[in-house]
């Protein structure tokens, strides 16, 4: 549910669907009178109700919304990579000292 505003009729909200062919979009109901599932307003297909976090991607925060764009984005359309990050410095595990208790550690 986004977001809620009052008419005369009562307080609207904005419900957010999603169809498996045409993606997302919005209907707005009565508070409380959303169906599960809505006619997708392109393709007439039946789409399903999402439930998200209200007005999280209107706020004031870009790099918060571009986290959640490439965390969509990658949900759907994954980069490939072929081979590991390179590791920095401060990035690299430090080396153990050999003790007496980890000499008797069996090795792989």
């Amino acid at each position: 549910m986004g977001l809620c505003w009052r008419s005369k009729g009562g307080t609207v909200a904005t419900y957010e669907y999603r169809c498996d062919q045409d993606g997302l979009f919005d209907i707005s109901r009565r508070l409380g009178t959303a169906p599960e599932s809505a006619a997708c307003p392109i393709c007439g297909g039946d789409a399903r109700r999402v439930f998200s976090v209200s007005m999280v991607r209107s706020g004031s925060r870009p790099g918060w919304v571009a986290a959640m764009d490439r965390a969509d984005k990658s949900r759907f359309e994954p980069d490939v990579v072929t081979s590991l990050p390179p590791l920095s410095a401060a990035n690299r595990m430090p080396a153990l000292q050999m003790t007496p208790a980890l000499r008797r550690l069996p090795r792989p």
